[in-house]
C-alpha cells in the first residue's frame, strides 16, 4: 500500500479527538467469564494451576541455564573481546529459543503477515508451512507497542530469518528492569540498552553501546566486518493502554498535532539519535504494524493477553497479524532533528491507518510482497528437539568439569 493512499485514509480533521475510555474498567483475561478475543477460557483454575507451575519451571529453568551460561564464559572477555561477544550472541540465540518453545507449547497462534512492494521477495513459506524471512543482518526494527509481549513475537522473526538472528537481536528497556534477577544480569549480558527516560542520562549509554555495535571487526583472512545487528525500538516509548492513550491526545491536543486513533503518538528523540550514530552501517529501516485479532475498537490489547491468560487459562491471540515495510536511510531526513519527528509521525499516521483497515476488516492489506494474499504460520521452531540447544553449553561445560575434577582426585591419589 502507497504512502500516499495510506494518507487518504486518514481522518481529515486536525483537531484531536476526546480521549476513549474503556467502559468497563475490569480486567477481562482475569475472569474465566468475561467477554474475551480468543473465546472462553479453555482451563479451569486447577488445570491453570498445573500450565502455571509447569510454565515456571521450564521458563525459570531455561533463563537460570542460560545466565549461568553466561557467567561461566564471562572471563572470554579478557582473552578475545570477539570471541566472547559470539560467545554471548550463542546465549542469547538459547534465549530465543526458549521464548518461541514456550509460546509454541504453552500459547500457540497463528502469524499472519504481510508486507508492502518494498519487502518484495524477502517474506517465504518453506515446504513444511514456516515462514521464511530475508532480511539484511543489519537494520532497525520499529514497531508499535500494542503489549508487553510483542517484543517475543519480534524475536521470533529473528528465528526464521535466513541466515537467523535471533541470536543478533538488541533491546532498548527500561531501566528498572536491570534489578530482577537472573533476568536483569542476563540482559546486560546480551549488551541491551537500559534507559532511565532522560536524554541527558541515557545519551552517553546509547552512544557508549551504539559504538560498540558500528565497530568494525578484523577476521583471520583480514578483511574487515561488521558484527549482524537487529536493533530492535518502539518509538511510543510503551505499550498502547487507556492511561497511554489519554496522555497522547493531551500533548496531541497541547501541540496542534492531530491525535491517532489505535497508537499513541510517536517520540521521535531517541530514535533520532540511534539512527545518526548507525547511519554509516546500515542501509534500512524495518517497519512492523502488530495487531491482535479480536481486540474491540477502543480497547487495549493489555487488558486481555496478559501472562495469565494467554499461557495458563489456554487463551492466547487467534492471530497475530504483521504488515511489513522498508524505508532506505538515505531517504530519511537525519540531519534535521524538527524534519525527522515529521517523517516519524507521518509513517506513524499511516500505521493508524492501516490499524483502522485491520479493525474494520480483521486484515492488514493484502501482500505486496510478491506473494498473493497472506502468509499464515505458527510460533514453532523447524526441529522439535531444538529446545535442547539451551541446555548444551551449560552440559558440555558441566561434563568438563567434571572429568577435569575426577582427573584431579587421580592425581592426588
Amino acid at each position: 500500500m502507497a504512502a500516499a493512499e495510506l494518507r487518504q485514509r486518514l481522518p481529515p480533521s486536525d483537531k484531536a479527538p476526546e480521549p476513549k475510555l474503556i467502559a468497563d474498567a475490569t480486567k477481562p483475561a482475569l475472569d474465566p467469564n468475561a467477554p474475551h478475543p480468543a473465546g472462553k477460557a479453555k482451563y479451569g483454575r486447577f488445570r491453570a494451576l498445573l500450565r502455571a507451575i509447569s510454565f515456571a519451571m521450564y521458563f525459570g529453568s531455561g533463563c537460570l541455564t542460560v545466565h549461568l551460561t553466561q557467567i561461566v564464559g564471562a572471563p572470554i572477555y579478557y582473552v578475545n573481546r570477539d570471541l566472547y561477544y559470539a560467545y554471548m550472541s550463542l546465549t542469547k540465540a538459547s534465549f530465543g529459543l526458549l521464548i518461541t518453545t514456550m509460546t509454541q507449547w504453552w500459547a500457540p497462534t497463528i502469524i499472519r503477515i504481510s508486507g508492502d512492494s518494498s519487502v518484495a521477495g524477502q517474506l517465504s513459506l518453506t515446504p513444511d508451512g514456516r515462514v521464511q524471512c530475508a532480511f539484511p543482518e543489519r537494520m532497525v526494527m520499529i514497531a508499535n507497542h500494542q503489549i508487553y509481549t510483542d517484543w517475543l513475537y519480534l524475536w521470533w522473526v529473528g528465528y526464521t530469518n535466513n541466515p537467523h538472528m535471533h541470536g543478533h537481536i538488541y533491546i532498548i528497556l527500561k531501566e528498572s528492569l536491570k534489578w530482577i534477577p537472573v533476568l536483569g544480569p542476563g540482559c546486560m549480558f546480551l549488551g541491551f540498552i537500559f534507559m532511565s527516560r532522560k536524554m541527558a542520562v541515557d545519551q552517553p549509554r546509547l552512544a557508549h553501546r551504539l559504538g560498540k555495535l558500528r565497530t568494525e571487526h578484523t577476521g583471520p583472512d583480514g578483511e574487515s566486518y561488521l558484527n549482524p545487528m537487529w536493533l530492535l525500538l518502539f518509538p511510543e516509548g510503551t505499550n498502547l493502554s487507556n492511561n497511554g492513550r489519554t496522555k497522547s491526545a493531551a500533548w496531541a491536543a497541547k501541540t496542534g498535532l492531530r491525535d491517532m486513533e489505535h497508537l499513541m503518538l510517536p517520540r521521535s528523540t531517541g530514535m533520532f539519535f540511534c539512527l545518526n550514530e548507525l547511519k554509516e552501517t546500515i542501509e534500512y529501516v524495518y517497519d512492523c504494524t502488530v495487531a491482535y485479532e479480536g481486540v474491540p475498537r477502543g480497547n487495549y490489547g493489555e487488558d486481555y493477553f496478559t501472562l495469565s491468560s494467554t499461557y495458563f487459562q489456554g487463551r492466547p491471540p487467534k492471530s497475530v497479524n504483521f504488515y511489513w515495510r522498508r524505508f532506505a536511510m538515505a531517504d530519511i531526513p537525519l540531519d534535521n532533528q524538527e524534519k525527522f519527528d515529521v517523517w516519524l509521525r507521518e509513517r506513524w499516521y499511516e500505521k493508524d491507518a492501516l490499524l483502522e483497515q485491520y479493525v474494520s476488516t480483521g486484515r492488514f492489506p493484502a501482500n505486496g510482497a510478491g506473494i498473493k494474499g497472506h502468509i499464515e504460520t505458527e510460533v514453532r521452531t523447524q526441529y522439535w528437539w531444538e529446545f535442547i540447544k539451551i541446555f548444551i553449553m551449560l552440559g558440555t561445560f558441566g561434563l568438563i568439569f567434571n572429568f577435569m575434577l575426577r582427573g584431579l582426585r587421580v592425581f592426588l591419589r
